[in-house]
């Protein structure tokens, strides 16, 4: 039985392969590596080749646990919005918006040599931030969104929570003008899965025993996440590494999940948002 979690971040200075083995153990196969700040990973970007730094690092990781263990990992990077803001304060528009171009380069350079899977995440900051601030951060996701359409590769969103319809409306508008809908995924999305089949969006769900329970009312067409953090000063930040087989296993024994939910949960559905085979070596 294949178990997919979708966002999971492993940072070698936390528990790294560890995480992932502990995800195996509970009954976990494939993951997807998140990139998540490159000064988590101990750089201070200046330049683009930091961000590329800090992107080796999380496809070495990516290596190491499909060298290392039976699991299937791929590698997903991106500039996290949160960057983003600390780039703009610290070095203004026009630098910023240069270095995220030419660190859009080296991930479009990345996932043609096949060392990622897709781009993320990128999007918008969930905390309060000016309107200048917040303007700038869709333009650059706007950029990010153009990409994965160009190379018909995965992206996946980082967004500020949908309190109302219109922001799910309004993401599908710009997805429609930037993206390429089958290839989108909002990250940490709520369990609200007819909405995001109408506008044509992959949700991928915290994995909750009370989301998961709330999605399945709503249909299968989601994808589960744990965005574990890996920060040893915040152990099992967002949820833990366990979480996904956990909480998949134990719905599967309780009905609520059958045999079919789980199939078109963790493999049709990220086959279809990726464009990757998960029965390939």
């Amino acid at each position: 039985m294949i178990i997919t979690d979708n966002h999971m971040h492993l940072d070698p200075q936390g528990l790294g392969i560890e995480a992932a083995k502990k995800f195996q153990r509970a009954g976990g196969t494939h993951l997807f590596i998140i990139y998540k700040y490159a000064e988590d990973y101990g750089i201070n970007v200046k330049n683009e080749k930091d961000f590329e730094r800090a992107y080796d690092i999380v496809i070495k990781m990516c290596k190491r646990v499909n060298d290392r263990t039976d699991l299937k990992a791929y590698c997903i990077i991106g500039i996290h919005p949160a960057e983003v803001v600390e780039l703009y304060k610290k070095y203004g528009e026009k630098k910023t918006w240069d270095l995220c171009m030419k660190t859009f380069d080296i991930i479009a350079e990345k996932y043609v040599e096949k060392e990622i899977v897709g781009i993320g995440e990128i999007g918008r900051p969930h905390f309060p931030v000016s309107d200048e601030i917040m303007e700038f951060s869709q333009k650059v996701m706007n950029e990010g969104l153009k990409l994965s359409r160009e190379l018909n590769c995965a992206v996946q969103l980082h967004l500020e929570s949908f309190e109302n319809r219109e922001k799910f409306y309004e993401l599908e508008k710009t997805v429609k003008r930037y993206g390429k809908k089958e290839r989108v995924i909002k990250h940490f999305a709520p369990p609200e899965i007819k909405i995001f089949e109408e506008i044509e969006i992959m949700p991928s769900v915290i994995a909750s025993e009370n989301n998961i329970r709330k999605a399945i009312k709503e249909g299968n067409r989601f994808l589960m996440e744990t965005d574990y953090i890996d920060d040893l000063k915040r152990p099992g930040a967002v949820m833990g590494p366990k979480t996904v087989p956990r909480t998949t296993l134990k719905l599967l024994r309780a009905g609520v999940l059958d045999e079919e939910d789980i199939f078109r949960i963790h493999k049709e559905n990220i086959e279809k948002v990726y464009g990757i085979d998960l029965n390939e070596p």
